[in-house]
């Protein structure tokens, strides 16, 4: 690709290349004074695609033709529903389709793997992650700490950035891994912090934590459908993830887990339930709790089939588009965003930051800009010209071009909002 210009023929020759470019035309856009909006905001809530209101109409006329029965009668039968996800899930997140699992929402899942993983042994009872976590992280860390005994303000440890620096650097958190060394018994942190908008390196971070002797475990609302994730290769022992943000299943989705297959059938401890036991003995209704060799076996419940045929929608469009296509275009589409940004700010004498790491491989395609001055006024000013992006306190503007449906003439248009809404 040419060097970078600000200017709409050179959007629209960029998309008239995009291999992808017809994955747009699959969702619904919000409509702002007769035209879609500029929607950045896939980071927090994906588009609608166009086949989920089919997908959720045969599952209720399945309902309505077979009640019960839709459980073995439907086209996609209930009972089973979630293993037609489960080869999806394993390409989308880089595994082995016993590690996989989809089910429950994402902070469930984290307490659930939490159950078997977070295991404080005299000593060895810290839990590190990064500073300032999406919050429901923390709250569930801080409790599984307490229900342990343990006490949040000395055992949930946070890795800062450097002074005068808002991302972390890899070194200082293998060094804060070494650090507590015997006391640590689980890094858990983001693939990619909700409000930075960083991607940490996961191989490096789970070795480290691995040579103390921790487990290593990550949130990846941020990074599934962003990343090129490869768990099973990293070596990760767990990881969970929603499904509405990059993965555009609806607002509180079904959710995905992961469990490295060296921990399966091995009898860890695990909070249990009916969907979790032997799939083959599972209506002998038997009193001891069989569980099943994957993955499934953290289920405890059966399948939210109205929330998966959306998903079954989306992950299909993942398999189409293929996750080595769509990072490709995120990274031309994210440093466009970051170039226009910079061209804006300089034509307008305005001091916009980027925090969010220059380096592709330390970012998704979710910018965080600092807005030095203007701060939530100027959001406010976005909105009202048709911009859809997300403020968070307390002062950061979130901007993220999905390469599944935004183009290169999205991003030339918000750099001609920015600049209205600057002057």
């Amino acid at each position: 690709m040419k060097p970078f210009e600000n200017s709409l023929s050179y959007a629209q020759a960029c998309d008239a290349k995009d291999p992808l470019r017809a994955f747009r035309d699959e969702f619904h856009f919000p409509q702002h004074e007769g035209k879609p909006v500029i929607y950045f905001t896939g980071n927090s809530l994906g588009l609608q695609p166009k086949g989920a209101a089919a997908a959720l109409k045969q599952e209720l006329d399945d309902w309505s033709a077979f009640g019960v029965e839709g459980h073995f009668k439907a086209t996609h039968p209930w009972y089973s529903y979630h293993e037609e996800l489960t080869g999806s899930t394993a390409r989308l997140v880089g595994a082995k389709e016993e590690e996989v699992v989809v089910m429950n929402q994402l902070t469930s899942n984290l307490h659930f793997l939490l159950v078997s993983f977070f295991r404080p042994n005299g000593t060895r009872k810290k839990i590190l992650t990064e500073q300032r976590p999406f919050p429901s992280d923390t709250y569930a860390l801080a409790s599984q700490i307490a229900f342990h005994g343990g006490d949040p303000e000395n055992d949930l440890v946070e890795v800062a950035p450097r002074a005068g620096e808002y991302t972390l650097r890899t070194e200082d958190i293998i060094a804060r891994i070494n650090e507590l060394g015997e006391e640590l018994a689980l890094v858990c942190i983001g693939g990619v912090n909700f409000y930075t908008g960083q991607a940490f390196d996961m191989a490096a971070i789970t070795q480290a934590a691995h040579a103390v002797g921790a487990i290593a475990g990550f949130d990846l609302a941020h990074a599934a459908g962003n990343l090129q994730l490869k768990l099973h290769d990293w070596n990760v022992d767990f990881a969970c993830w929603c499904t509405y943000k990059y993965l555009n299943s609806g607002p509180g989705s079904v959710a995905g887990a992961f469990v490295h297959e060296r921990h399966l059938g091995k009898g860890l401890p695990l909070f249990a339930g009916w969907w979790g036991h032997d799939k083959k003995e599972r209506f002998k209704m038997e009193r001891t709790f069989k569980p099943m060799p994957t993955a499934e076996a953290w289920q405890v419940s059966n399948a939210p089939v109205f929330s998966m045929a959306v998903h079954r929608v989306a992950l299909e469009q993942f398999d189409r588009a293929g996750m080595d296509r769509l990072r490709a275009k995120s990274e031309q589409l994210t440093a466009y965003l970051a170039f226009t940004i910079g061209a804006v700010a300089k034509e307008t004498g305005s001091k916009l930051e980027v925090i969010t790491p220059s380096d592709p491989a330390q970012r998704g395609c979710q910018l965080s800009v600092l807005a030095h001055g203007k701060g939530r006024g100027l959001f406010d000013a976005l909105t009202e010209r048709g911009v859809v992006a997300d403020w968070r306190e307390p002062n950061v503007i979130r901007v993220a071009p999905v390469p599944m449906y935004n183009s290169f003439e999205d991003v030339f248009r918000f750099g001609m909002i920015l600049k209205q809404a600057l002057q």
